[in-house]
């Protein structure tokens, strides 16, 4: 059939041994769909300053929304750059409000001025599989759940990510953060295992990176303290992965500069286009 150039939307470009994947198609048909093809860009996705709620005055065109919304989930398979505002606005999709209309017009906004971004993917032997964690703790208004988001790189390719609703209330940010770090490793097991599959195990254990200094104790300390006996099942799964050698949790004095390291990740992909 030749070479790719086009799958379910998604735009393949072959550059020298790499592979760029773009929705930029999409992309546009989605901003001409709501009318914003010539808005002014946004600089960011999502207003760090505020938080979405259940409060205010319904949406004209409910259909609408969650048309584009839909859309908008679509699109995070080449953008993970949206993933958290995308999921933010999804959360409202069953009553839609007139902020939460704004923040997903802020998204086509920033969409706008980012059309040729996409996913950079290079040809690289499968040595080293890294997981970054983080947990937005009692960040839901009306209920107080928190949000969970993870993404997991092969070497310096970013293969998978995640920006997900918590079920459960979380009553520290320790307990917030460990559940986070609990998703990231379980998608790490499932990726080690595929790459067993496809024979291309890897040799060292998978490094997880979180923030929360309490969380890390967590992982490593066998003794199970009174008051995170509600996280048990959680603490088990995390705990019996690093016994068995898969994951690694580096000590604090490892994950100190996590937050830049993270961001100088994202900042190398974007370099090449992501």
């Amino acid at each position: 059939m030749g070479p790719l150039h086009h799958f379910l939307g998604v735009s393949v470009q072959c550059r020298g041994d790499s592979l760029f994947l773009s929705q930029r198609q999409y992309m546009l048909d989605i901003l001409d769909r709501a009318g914003m093809s010539h808005f002014k860009p946004s600089s960011t996705p999502v207003d760090t300053h505020s938080k979405l709620s259940a409060d205010g005055v319904s949406v004209a065109d409910p259909s609408q929304y969650r048309s584009l919304a839909g859309a908008l989930q679509y699109l995070t398979f080449t953008r993970p750059d949206i993933a958290y505002a995308v999921q933010q606005v999804c959360l409202y999709m069953h009553d839609p409000r007139e902020p939460h209309l704004s923040a997903l017009k802020r998204i086509l906004r920033y969409l706008q001025g980012t059309l040729d971004l996409g996913l950079h993917l290079h040809r690289t032997s499968p040595a080293d599989l890294t997981v970054y964690t983080d947990a937005d703790w009692a960040g839901y208004p009306d209920t107080r759940k928190s949000t969970s988001g993870y993404a997991v790189f092969l070497e310096d390719n970013l293969i998978s990510w995640s920006s997900k609703h918590q079920p459960t209330v979380s009553r520290s940010s320790a307990e917030a953060e460990y559940r986070a770090v609990a998703n990231g490793v379980a998608e790490a097991c499932w990726l080690r295992q595929l790459l067993i599959e496809l024979r291309c195990p890897l040799r060292r254990a998978t490094v997880v990176y979180y923030d929360n200094v309490s969380a890390v104790y967590l992982s490593t300390n066998p003794v199970q303290h009174q008051r995170t006996k509600h996280i048990e099942i959680d603490l088990h799964f995390v705990r019996e992965r690093v016994a068995l050698g898969e994951v690694r949790c580096p000590a604090r004095s490892h994950f100190v500069p996590v937050r830049r390291h993270l961001h100088q990740r994202f900042a190398d992909v974007r370099v090449h286009g992501v």
